[in-house]
């Protein structure tokens, strides 16, 4: 290192400590690990959402498509755009019903009322399935004339609404010395309902109790 004239040796020997204890910056192996280990992440790219419903207008891809009018009337293939323009010109859409055909099948509707009707058919069939349930009817062994009429009248409209029903007997205390009633009853109400059930479970008894399930025909 060179000095200016000026400085003396004391100067030249205070800068050079001041150097000598000086260090340069020099990158660790752990530095350079780190380096090299960093990656760009790339952001999320989440999935594109599903259509639901056919394909229309703008939405369909194919370049030619089999066409059938408003008024039902098959104009063969024909380009897409054609179609599209011959859709506008009614103010109607045009709609893929075969998208696997080839050309696909498009006509040309009013989406609008086809995905009403569409709601509306899916509705009615909500409405038009029926769960079935089942019913409990509980009698004694020693149930009386009455009693069993108007049981047998409430598992009997169980019957024409379509549920099961399981009937239960239960002993209490010496009945249960006498099970031969509790099966005697319940052959007597598979008798009784013979005509609109038929027996799913054969009677058995669990514990102090004797039960049977019956379907409707």
């Amino acid at each position: 290192m060179t000095f200016p004239q000026q400085f003396t040796h004391e100067d030249q020997a205070a800068v050079g400590r001041h150097f000598a204890g000086t260090k340069r910056y020099q990158p660790t192996s752990h530095s350079k690990q780190l380096e090299e280990s960093t990656t760009i992440r790339r952001p999320f790219k989440t999935d594109a959402p599903v259509k639901d419903g056919p394909r229309s207008n703008k939405e369909i891809r194919s370049l030619r498509v089999q066409l059938i009018d408003a008024e039902g009337v098959n104009h063969g293939s024909i380009p897409t755009e054609q179609a599209l323009r011959m859709a506008e010109e009614l103010g109607l859409d045009l709609v893929e019903i075969s998208p696997n055909a080839e050309p696909p099948v498009c006509k040309i509707l009013d989406l609008g009322k086809l995905k009403y009707s569409t709601q509306k058919k899916a509705a009615e069939a909500r409405k038009k399935q029926k769960i079935i349930e089942i019913k409990e009817i509980k009698m004694r062994p020693n149930i009386d004339t009455h009693d069993y009429d108007v049981k047998m009248r409430a598992m009997n409209r169980f019957f024409e609404e379509g549920d099961k029903v399981k009937v239960t007997l239960k002993f209490r205390g010496r009945e249960m010395a006498h099970q031969e009633l509790g099966m005697k009853l319940l052959l007597q109400v598979k008798e009784d309902t013979t005509a609109i059930a038929k027996v799913e479970a054969e009677p058995k008894l669990e514990g102090r109790q004797m039960m049977m399930v019956l379907a409707p025909r």
